[in-house]
């Protein structure tokens, strides 16, 4: 606890004709150490579209006026003329999503907060008047915190690391945009590969279904025959069921992360997944790359850096935390015996300074309070290095897991299961085997190609979750 204490001595040739002498000096001051900041012409979005341009390949644009409306919007109609890609379905998120649009609009917000504290403090103007027997006492006031002044570098300075902060929390939020967005699609498409498969799997099981019946009539086929090749071909009318309504959910969540509606929302994706890379896109030095390119990693970085400034701040003025200094002055306007006003009268003036002295309070609860306070997010930096590694390797394992998975089913477990339905359909004609196994056999080459191309599916969804480890953008963000 610090009393206030006050200061005043009397200043009476601060005051001519009725005004202030310009307390100036203050003012003059200010503007020698503000050095003030102006704003971009883009609040900040040039650096946050090179870097995303450089990473991931994708323009960015701030959607600020009408133009750029219009400008995003001819770009994401040329785009949903052709069948969409991976690279132009991030494309179209990053032009079109609202979400990622606000988290540009919080980039301006931290340049305003930037802009702000590079001006001068606000000097604060009272006028109040007293009337007595026919005369009118006026005074005037003007207050200016010499603290808030006087600390104006030091403040900038932070507040220039915490937009720093700010463009990379863009970039992220870019970088999140595009790995929501890829994913989706990839899930999208195999959800339609999965429904196209299936829809060739019930031809064919609606033909074995109908000669079924048909070699009943004859007595070539048993009523248990019968009975088997219905029912597999109402469990793959349910499998296919179920396949079309995951294939128009994941299309909605597409939809979604593309941020279209109306006429749009009606846009081209394949049938089928892209085949396997040739090559991973990998490295065993995952961990190095990501601590070094991680963004969340750095915005953590600035975050310590500016906190670091504002309380190496505030121990430097721990001692004083009220630093002001007002400027009084006191005049009396008197009418005449006719009524009219005659000229104003100065009748004094003070200069009062007005700080904080630390009696109960010699600093110490703020300096540590601030020591805590640091420390706390420096292990917090600290143990995010260490999940963002932690991360980094799984990630990796995931993707090569992933990768051999897909690649075992395309080399092996496929071509095997073709020549499995092809030596059971030679059996069978020759009855060597029942239609049971036969019906069995081919249940287990469908279920055998849905696990193909969710393997296939889960390779594309794994890449995208290694890139996010290396340079941000992940659902985890090293917190997990």
């Amino acid at each position: 606890m610090m009393p206030i204490v006050s200061f005043a001595s009397s200043v009476l040739p601060a005051v001519q004709n009725g005004k202030f002498v310009k307390l100036g000096g203050v003012s003059l001051l200010a503007l020698t150490l503000a050095g003030c900041t102006t704003f971009s012409k883009d609040a900040g979005m040039e650096p946050v579209g090179a870097q995303v341009s450089s990473a991931i390949g994708a323009q960015t644009l701030k959607i600020a006026s009408k133009a750029d409306a219009k400008a995003a919007a001819s770009r994401v109609k040329l785009l949903l003329t052709q069948p969409l890609n991976a690279d132009s379905a991030v494309q179209v998120a990053l032009l079109s999503n609202r979400n990622l649009q606000a988290e540009y609009n919080a980039l301006g917000v931290s340049e305003a907060a930037f802009v702000e504290a590079s001006l001068p403090p606000n000097p604060s103007i009272s006028l109040g008047g007293t009337l007595q027997q026919g005369s009118l006492d006026i005074e005037r006031r003007l207050v200016g915190s010499l603290l808030a002044l006087l600390t104006l570098p030091a403040r900038k300075a932070i507040a220039e690391k915490e937009f720093e902060a700010a463009r990379y929390r863009a970039v992220e939020a870019t970088f999140r945009q595009a790995a929501s967005a890829r994913k989706a699609y990839y899930r999208a498409v195999a959800a339609r590969h999965r429904v196209t498969y299936l829809e060739q799997a019930r031809a064919s099981t609606d033909a074995a279904a109908d000669l079924t019946r048909k070699l009943g009539e004859t007595g070539a086929a048993t009523k248990l025959d019968q009975a088997r090749a219905g029912a597999f071909n109402a469990e793959t009318s349910s499998q296919l069921a179920a396949a079309r309504l995951e294939a128009g959910v994941t299309r909605e969540a597409l939809t979604r992360e593309l941020g279209l509606w109306g006429a749009d929302a009606g846009y081209k994706i394949p049938n089928r997944l892209p085949s396997l890379p040739k090559k991973l896109q990998t490295s065993d030095q995952a961990e190095t790359e990501a601590i070094r390119k991680r963004v969340d990693l750095i915005v953590a970085r600035l975050e310590l850096d500016a906190l670091a400034r504002s309380l190496k701040l505030d121990n430097a003025t721990r001692y004083v935390s009220a630093f002001q200094l007002a400027g009084f002055a006191n005049f009396e306007r008197s009418k005449n015996d006719h009524g009219e006003v005659e000229k104003d009268y100065p009748k004094g003036g003070t200069l009062d300074l007005e700080l904080e002295i630390p009696i109960f309070d010699f600093g110490e609860t703020t300096r540590r309070r601030n020591v805590e306070t640091y420390m706390q997010a420096v292990n917090r930096f600290a143990a995010k290095a260490v999940a963002i590694r932690s991360e980094a390797r799984s990630a990796l394992l995931a993707y090569r897991a992933s990768n051999d998975i897909a690649r075992q089913y395309r080399a092996s477990i496929i071509p095997l299961r073709k020549v499995i339905s092809e030596e059971a359909q030679l059996q069978y004609n020759g009855m060597l085997i029942d239609v049971f196994e036969l019906l069995t056999t081919t249940r287990e080459g469908i279920e055998t190609n849905v696990a193909a191309i969710e393997a296939q599916r889960d390779v594309f969804v794994a890449g995208v979750d290694f890139q996010s480890a290396i340079i941000g953008g992940g659902a985890g963000g090293g917190d997990e």
